[in-house]
C-alpha cells in the first residue's frame, strides 16, 4: 500500500478520494491544531510563598480570579521600610538574587509601566509601601492578569519584590533595583 492510500472500512481508497469525501480532513485538522489553553474562571485561586535571599519567609500572596481581573492579597513581614516595586515575573524560579525569575510577566508583549504609552505589562502593579514595622497586608487588583494556563506554562511565574520603587515608566523594568524577595506562583 502506498503512503497516499488508506484502508477505510474494508475498502481501499486513495488519500485524495478520502479528503474529497471528507473522511480524513477532520482527523488531520484535529491533529494539527493544538488544544486551546484553559481560560481562567472567577473563583480560580493560586498563591506564592515569598522568601528573601537568606531564605527567610517574608509572606504570602494569594491570587483570586474575579470577573474582570485578579485580586492579589499580600500578607508580608520582615521587609525593609519604604516603597518597593511589586511585580509578577515571567519565570517560576526564585534562586537568589532572584534574577532567575526573569523579566516581568508580559504575555501581550507591551511596554513596561503603569504610566507608559503602550503599557503596562500584565505583571506591572503599584508599588507597595512598607511601614517601619516591616509588616504589611494589602489587596491589589490587576485587570491585566488572569490565572489562565499561560501564567502556569512550563517555566511558570513568580511574585517579586524589589529593593526600590518602580518609576512606572522605564522600560523594561522600572528602575526598581535589586530583587529582595521572591515566590513561585502555584495553584
Amino acid at each position: 500500500m502506498s503512503a497516499t492510500t488508506l484502508t477505510c472500512r474494508f475498502q481501499r481508497i486513495s488519500l485524495r478520494r478520502a479528503l474529497t469525501a471528507g473522511l480524513v480532513a477532520p482527523a488531520l485538522l484535529a491533529a494539527a491544531v493544538p488544544a486551546p489553553a484553559a481560560q481562567a474562571a472567577p473563583g480560580d485561586k493560586a498563591s506564592a510563598a515569598l522568601a528573601n535571599a537568606a531564605g527567610q519567609a517574608v509572606g504570602t500572596v494569594e491570587l483570586l480570579e474575579l470577573a474582570n481581573g485578579t485580586l492579589l492579597t499580600a500578607r508580608l513581614q520582615n521587609l525593609p521600610e519604604g516603597a518597593h516595586a511589586f511585580h509578577v515575573h515571567g519565570t517560576g524560579a526564585c534562586e537568589p538574587p532572584f534574577t532567575s525569575a526573569g523579566g516581568h510577566y508580559n504575555p501581550g508583549g507591551v511596554k513596561h509601566g503603569l504610566d507608559a504609552a503602550g503599557g503596562p505589562h500584565a505583571g506591572d502593579m503599584p508599588n507597595i509601601h512598607v511601614p517601619a514595622s516591616g509588616s504589611l497586608t494589602i489587596e491589589v487588583f490587576n485587570a491585566g492578569l488572569d490565572l489562565s494556563d499561560s501564567l502556569f506554562d512550563a517555566d511558570g511565574a513568580a511574585i517579586v519584590i524589589h529593593e526600590g520603587a518602580d518609576d512606572y515608566a522605564s522600560d523594561p523594568a522600572g528602575n526598581a533595583g535589586p530583587r529582595i524577595a521572591c515566590g513561585v506562583i502555584g495553584r
